[in-house]
């Protein structure tokens, strides 16, 4: 399996703040779904989602490549956002490949569609004998080496904000409501991981108007250091109203060169205040060269699936 490190430029000294070791954190492509690993500087780990199931082992290998990469030997948290293909198809794989811990999620499947039914029948059957904890909003992962917050769950929020967050957001301002959006993406697990000075936000595939629940009129969350881009870049999220107010300084698409980074939502990542660089998986193909970061930030130049990570 072929990989390339790419490092993110701007952030190395804030990884290593609370620690003389880093925070590790292993972007795996998974071609358009989302599959994030970190490791803690005391060896404890988090795989945030296990990419898609149809394609054979292909996901669950790149997740195991990472994990060796890594020097660890078991994933001992792997939080499934949702129950979408996309997200949740890798774990009977996943767990074939190398032992898990512990598996966290929003709770029972809320879209009852077949194809997301048997989806969540089968991620069932895998845990069965699994650790397992449903997480609501406010909790914290026990996992040791940084602190990690829920603030979604099964559609609900966080009541209050964040320490440090709270003011008012004058992006909300203009910023209108979408179609209301009942399948599994409103109900995304969304996390805040502090690591010393460092704040990285993933809402999952948390949608607009879920967006504007959680950041109007107040900014529930504050500031980003590093922003995974919500919904793997599509104009379906990823609000002014949530992008601008975090002002994240780097931003990272888990996109495939056919779905996700869209332009729409590009531009507003982009057009955030205070962004230093965008990191993506892919060259996305509907954006062109103007809505796209350049060769230096994209893992995977060209359509072919070579599977290279951030």
């Amino acid at each position: 399996m072929l990989f390339r490190l790419v490092l993110l430029a701007v952030l190395p000294a804030m990884l290593s703040l609370a620690s003389s070791k880093p925070l590790e954190i292993f972007f795996i492509d998974v071609e358009g779904g989302q599959s994030t690993l970190f490791v803690t500087p005391g060896g404890q780990s988090l795989l945030i989602d296990t990419g898609w199931g149809y394609n054979a082992y292909r996901d669950a290998n790149r997740i195991a490549a990472a994990a060796k990469l890594a020097k660890i030997k078991r994933i001992d948290y792997v939080l499934i956002t949702h129950f979408h293909a996309d997200h949740v198809g890798g774990v009977p794989q996943l767990i074939a490949k190398i032992p898990v811990g512990t598996f966290i999620d929003h709770g029972p499947n809320r879209e009852q569609t077949n194809a997301v039914n048997h989806l969540y029948r089968d991620y069932q059957t895998a845990i069965a004998h699994a650790n397992h904890i449903t997480v609501k909003p406010g909790d914290h992962l026990p996992i040791k080496g940084f602190e990690a917050t829920v603030v979604s769950a099964d559609g609900n929020l966080i009541d209050q904000p964040l320490p440090g967050a709270g003011q008012s957001n004058k992006f909300c301002a203009g910023v209108e409501k979408h179609p209301v959006d009942n399948t599994e993406n409103a109900r995304s697990v969304g996390l805040v991981i502090t690591f010393g000075q460092m704040k990285i936000v993933d809402l999952g595939d948390r949608t607009w108007n879920k967006e504007l629940e959680l950041m109007c009129p107040t900014n529930k969350l504050g500031h980003a250091d590093l922003l995974v881009v919500s919904h793997h870049g599509m104009d379906m999220s990823n609000s002014p109203a949530l992008i601008h107010a975090l002002a994240p300084r780097v931003a990272v698409f888990d996109n495939g060169s056919k779905k996700g980074a869209a332009p729409v939502a590009w531009d507003t990542v982009k057009s955030s205040p205070g962004l230093e660089d965008i990191w993506q998986l892919h060259f996305a193909d509907a954006g062109g060269k103007e809505h796209n970061a350049s060769d230096p930030f994209l893992a995977n130049v060209e359509e072919a699936d070579t599977g290279f990570y951030l």
